[in-house]
């Protein structure tokens, strides 16, 4: 870590000195009203999960059920209640806009949209199109192979975003959540660690590192390109997962 702040302070050599501009004012906290806010949209999410009325539809061929229409609603009730009640001078303040928003809301919406036929084959299994796939992350006797599934999941993570691929490695242990929270603890283990830690080798791998690349650029920052950012993360990253995968799952 010291070599690391090392180098990073010998880059900034003759860079001007930043002063604080305002040295004298009081740290605030502004809008704290949506603080509370938060905590509706965490207890939505919360409810959702512990309050299941069996009531679902069918919507375009896709099932949904009643108490995610009504997280889903209330979550945007808070929404638009947040854009309502803070004012518009702090969001002047912090520099906000839409770009950003936007540009991570299309791509998203479009990665969700295309996973349901993906999940709809991974249900078939064996006499799927993806059984060559299912075949890789199970072993001779059957059982699940946990290091491929660790790996597998963090392939895809980086170009699909780690909740579709979460869901999709989800399905192809099963999808049974009893089971895999008991029996499979280990191989739900390796499919959220190859989600989550390698959803970070790319910008669209992870939500908030496509809204800070967004962010940037909309700032005038200079960032990597896609392949350059994924050739740094690979050559920081790759070494941990590597020991992570040995010991947890090998």
């Amino acid at each position: 870590m010291a070599n690391c702040h090392w180098f990073l302070h010998s880059r900034e050599k003759g860079q001007p000195k930043i002063k604080d501009p305002t040295p004298d004012s009081r740290v605030r906290i502004r809008g704290r009203a949506n603080i509370v806010l938060l905590a509706g949209v965490i207890g939505a999410i919360l409810l959702s999960a512990s309050r299941k009325p069996g009531v679902a539809f069918t919507i375009q061929g896709v099932h949904v059920e009643l108490q995610n229409l009504i997280r889903d609603a209330m979550i945007a009730v808070l929404a638009f209640v947040s854009l309502r009640i803070t004012r518009k001078e702090h969001r002047t303040a912090n520099g906000f806009n839409w770009g950003p928003i936007i540009e991570v809301a299309k791509l998203f919406a479009g990665i969700f949209i295309c996973i349901v036929p993906v999940i709809t084959i991974l249900r078939a299994g064996l006499d799927g199109a993806f059984a060559p796939l299912v075949a890789m992350v199970t072993g001779p006797t059957g059982a699940p192979n946990d290091l491929a599934y660790f790996w597998l999941t963090g392939a895809l993570s980086p170009f699909l975003d780690n909740a579709p691929t979460y869901l999709v490695f989800f399905e192809l242990a099963g999808g049974d959540p009893k089971v895999l929270m008991t029996t499979l603890g280990v191989t739900l283990a390796a499919i959220s660690a190859g989600a989550v830690f390698m959803g970070a080798n790319t910008y669209i791998g992870n939500a908030p590192n496509f809204m800070v690349y967004a962010i940037a650029r909309e700032s005038g920052i200079r960032m990597p390109g896609f392949f350059g950012y994924m050739l740094w993360s690979g050559a920081v990253l790759v070494p941990p997962f590597l020991i992570a995968g040995y010991v947890f799952f090998g």
